[in-house]
């Protein structure tokens, strides 16, 4: 839908409603640290968490690579979408009212909005007929398979607002559309209805089945599973996609597990709708279902903010497909498994029951059950079991089979105590017992798990310059030369820098707009602690200085009346707020000047960037990954020729410029 100019009411109420933290943790793993929690930046490659999230500054920062802002620049940034996009979206979730400035837009607007609160209504409507249909005759089969086979309590079955949609190509359309007069076409958008095919008309989706309502965290049905009680496939049925549903980001009954997740600190995830009601009406509650598809990172990001201590255990089940829903949940969230972002443990069952049959067959099921998940293997050594499940070790290519694919799995290690831990394990499993044969083995190990060297660039290089460029580089970054940025020279650039660029907005007034476009032109922050305190004071009185009614500029007069709440902190800058004859002669050149210290920001910037595609061309091997090492190769190139750029623009020596350095 177009998006219209919404009203600074709306903004300022989605900004103050909107929470750093529920927001980012959608799409960062975020790990408690004091006040504030840390993760892996988003934005750039790290394996070092240097993103932080303060939510009571409610703002966004990392010390990587710079970005930062507030719940709606990071779904700007992350989404690569607009501004009223963004605010609109989140005055959907936090029930924001919507205004705009055009008033011949609101009518539009609410209408498209209220879209999503009809479709809750008519999954609600549908829901109690689904539950009044399973009390009457035709749903007899349904309940009674609910008590008998099931053997649900009527309290659970009450909890989970189970039903049944009884047989009829029409009954569900009849009620909605005719008798309680919806629109047909909410009705299918809802997905409980599709359109015919080779007639007109419609006809209900979900026919003669038990129906289990799928809940979002909010307690809200966004959508059904529907399970056959005869013969036929498929054996579930799922609402497809809708406005309100996408069952690669939903979990079942997640709604009633979120708060036993968090008091619990770990989260269990099974295969099946009934798995999770069945642990549910047993006592254990942090367990949600996947909904029959791969666990994708996006549900175990939710299922992370629940738990301080990132741990999910899968207990899918053991037979080959279970085994194989495993795997792929494995593949699926590799890159946080493998950089420890997740706990992640998997339980198989005994006998390879599901939780279902499991708690049927024992007395005491539910305590044995809690056991079997507190001691569940973590999933590198369910891996390695399954490298060795049916296999000889005595027979060499079965032998040099399991031990190629543990070679594969512990490469992936990026902690080196884990690596080490690993592969001492492995080298124990590889020695059958023969303790004299395991510093063999993890001498093997170590040796095929080297990364590979630096290699002749000149070999099939992309680009001569490039190639000439990187082992300059490289050169200079082994001698130690010039070249190489060091951290003290960043530090050193970036407080001229930023000092002088504050020293401009707090003395020259007229030059403010053009070191806040500046800013934002390049997406620059203010590094260094003492600056970004000063520069987030400045931008909280800014509304106070353009509304003042006095001649003189009265912002430094209203940052030093800050000196009282923040002593120590505006300690370190108050020699900004004073500008003496030769800052103030300097000053004469506030254009130049400006650029120059733009330039220096950015250049710190580039210089980062550019240190990582180094380090990271350096550990490619061409011959087996030539598209990275070819990109990282490209990616070098460009920033380095951007460097040059920044160089031209930075004539001044900023030294020169401030005689009084900041702290």
């Amino acid at each position: 839908m177009e998006i219209p100019r919404l009203h600074p009411d709306t903004i300022e109420d989605v900004k103050q409603r909107a929470d750093i933290y529920d927001v980012v943790s959608e799409h960062v793993v975020l790990r408690k640290r004091g006040k504030d929690y840390v993760g892996l930046c988003p934005f750039h490659d790290e394996k070092t968490p240097s993103f932080s999230v303060s939510p009571s500054k409610q703002m966004y920062y990392c010390f990587g690579c710079n970005a930062g802002g507030n719940a709606v620049k990071f779904l700007m940034e992350v989404g690569k979408r607009s501004f009223s996009d963004v605010v609109l979206d989140l005055a959907r979730r936090y029930q924001v009212p919507v205004k705009t400035l055009q008033p011949e837009q609101r009518e539009s607007l609410q209408r498209q909005l209220s879209l999503r609160e009809q479709l809750y209504e008519i999954l609600a409507l549908a829901t109690a007929f689904y539950q009044h249909a399973l009390r009457q005759p035709q749903g007899q089969q349904a309940l009674e398979y609910l008590k008998s086979e099931r053997r649900l309590e009527e309290e659970t079955i009450q909890q989970f607002q189970l039903g049944y949609a009884p047989e009829g190509w029409e009954t569900i359309y009849r009620y909605l559309v005719e008798h309680k007069g919806k629109p047909v076409q909410q009705v299918e958008q809802a997905g409980l209805i599709a359109p015919r095919k080779e007639s007109r008309g419609y006809y209900d989706r979900f026919r003669a089945r038990l129906m289990i309502p799928i809940h979002d965290t909010q307690g809200r049905i966004i959508g059904f599973g529907g399970r056959t009680l005869k013969d036929e496939q498929p054996k579930y049925l799922n609402s497809p996609d809708t406005p309100l549903f996408d069952k690669g980001k939903t979990l079942f009954a997640l709604d009633k597990a979120r708060d036993a997740i968090a008091k619990q600190d770990k989260a269990v995830v099974v295969e099946g709708y009934f798995d999770a009601i069945t642990l549910h009406a047993a006592g254990i509650t942090n367990v949600v279902a996947s909904l029959g598809t791969a666990l994708s990172q996006t549900q175990v990001k939710q299922l992370l903010r629940y738990s301080e201590s990132k741990q999910i255990i899968l207990n899918f089940d053991a037979d080959a497909a279970g085994t194989q829903a495993s795997e792929r949940a494995i593949a699926e969230i590799a890159t946080l498994a493998y950089s420890g972002q997740v706990q992640l443990r998997i339980l198989n069952l005994p006998d390879g029951k599901d939780a279902d049959e499991f708690l049927k067959a024992h007395t005491d099921a539910a305590e044995q059950y809690s056991q079997l998940v507190n001691n569940a293997p973590l999933w590198l050594d369910w891996q390695i079991n399954q490298l060795l499940r049916e296999r000889d070790l005595n027979q060499a290519d079965q032998f040099q089979q399991v031990a190629q694919s543990m070679v594969k799995l512990l490469n992936q290690l990026e902690d080196i105590n884990q690596r080490s831990y690993y592969i001492n394990h492995c080298a124990q499993l590889l020695s059958r017992g023969k303790t004299k044969l395991i510093p063999l083995f993890i001498e093997n190990l170590q040796a095929q798990l080297k990364k590979p060297t630096t290699h002749s660039i000149r070999k099939s290089a992309p680009r001569l310059s490039n190639a000439s460029t990187l082992e300059r580089s490289q050169k200079h970054e082994n001698n130690h030369s010039q070249f190489k940025f060091t951290v003290l020279g960043e530090r050193h650039l970036l407080e001229e820098a930023e000092a002088l660029l504050l020293l401009i907005y707090l003395h020259c007034p007229e030059y403010r707009q053009t070191i806040i476009d500046a800013i934002e032109a390049q997406d620059l922050l203010f590094s260094l602690s003492h600056h970004r305190f000063l520069w987030q004071q400045i931008l909280e009185l800014q509304f106070v200085v353009q509304a003042s009614p006095q001649t003189v500029d009265p912002l430094i007069s209203l940052l030093q009346e800050r000196s009282i709440e923040f002593p120590e902190e505006m300690a370190r800058v108050a020699h900004l707020l004073h500008l003496d004859e030769k800052k103030q002669e300097d000053l004469v050149r506030t254009p130049l000047l400006i650029r120059a210290a733009t330039a220096s920001l950015e250049r710190v910037t580039c210089e980062k960037h550019r240190r990582y595609c180094l380090e990271q061309w350096q550990k490619l091997n061409p011959a087996t990954e030539p598209e990275r090492w070819k990109y990282y190769s490209e990616e070098f190139y460009k920033v380095d020729q951007r460097i040059q750029e920044l160089d031209q623009l930075r004539q001044f020596n900023l030294s020169d410029i401030l005689n009084n350095r900041c702290n």
